[in-house]
């Protein structure tokens, strides 16, 4: 396994998180290059076991030759269901690490990157339907406005979702460049760059539904995990950094937990320590690891 694949963000930290017991069951939900899994498998004895999952056909060239080893090429918000038809009905910790693959951005045709020209894709699951080509030329102006205010945060929404349905109708959209082409005349010079990542990040979350699936791996994770297991788990936006904080604080989305009898709130997570970010060293190595942030739970 190459670690240029994924180099593994919080490794130590996340891991500790998981207070991993040898005979525990593990679940590694975001396996990409296997640099947590392998971590993880070390601390175990010869009666553990870990779970993997990844969505993604190329994180299989990783996979682990290990008996106390699975990997399962399925999208993690389907956790509990292929868990459940292993034989698994609750395991003692669960890591996920939500960031792109390096693999993925360094690939030049896989269209994840603004930094290659190449055919606009950005699909983790290669056989789903869905591209961000047939996206950009498919949405309708509304929709696409709606993504870029939504998953982008970006106020100039609205002109780009006019922008890009003017520009196809000369002629599709199919590349990388053809976008930023499309949209550079409305981004000033200085943030460019942040811009174009706003926009890819968007069109990403839309084209892989990634907040809907980080939703059902969380309720997941709270049906699955024994009490007193961990759930540790990486964000990199905000997006998916609130979603996880509310759930662990509250065990929703939205609102505010129901009282018990003594007033005090029911909720299915006992947060762990404080909120850990990477060190100026670890970014400095891997400045991917520059927006990481690791949060642990226990469930009551």
């Amino acid at each position: 396994m190459s670690m240029m694949y994924h180099n593994p963000v919080l490794l130590e930290e996340a891991l500790d998180g998981l207070d991993i017991k040898k005979d525990g069951v593990y679940v590694d939900v975001t396996f990409g290059g296997g640099g947590h899994s392998r971590e993880i498998l070390k601390q175990l004895g010869p009666k553990g076991k870990l779970i993997a999952f990844d969505q993604d056909k190329d994180a299989l060239s990783n996979t682990i030759q290990d008996s106390r080893f699975l990997l399962i090429n399925e999208n993690f918000r389907y956790m509990k269901r292929f868990l459940k038809f292993h034989g698994y009905n609750t395991v003692d910790g669960i890591l996920a690490d939500f960031g792109v693959s390096s693999h993925q951005f360094d690939a030049p045709e896989r269209g994840f990157s603004i930094r290659f020209d190449a055919p606009l894709d950005m699909r983790m699951n290669q056989d789903n339907a869905l591209s961000a080509k047939s996206l950009i030329n498919s949405y309708e102006e509304e929709d696409l406005r709606r993504i870029f205010w939504d998953f982008g945060e970006l106020r100039m929404a609205p002109v780009l979702a006019r922008t890009i349905v003017g520009a196809r109708q000369d002629r599709p959209i199919e590349t990388t460049f053809q976008l930023k082409s499309v949209v550079a005349k409305h981004l000033p010079r200085k943030k460019q760059n942040k811009i174009l990542a706003q926009i890819y990040q968007a069109v990403r979350i839309e084209v892989n539904n990634e907040l809907e699936a980080l939703k059902a791996f969380l309720v997941d994770a709270e049906g699955v995990l024994k009490p007193q297991g961990r759930l540790s788990v990486i964000s990199y936006h905000s997006l998916e950094d609130r979603l996880v904080k509310r759930y662990m604080r509250n065990g929703l989305f939205e609102g505010e937990p129901t009282r018990d009898i003594f007033g005090n709130f029911q909720v299915p997570f006992k947060k762990i320590g404080k909120l850990i970010v990477p060190t100026e060293r670890e970014i400095n190595k891997n400045n991917r690891a520059r927006s990481a942030k690791l949060r642990i739970a226990e469930k009551q």
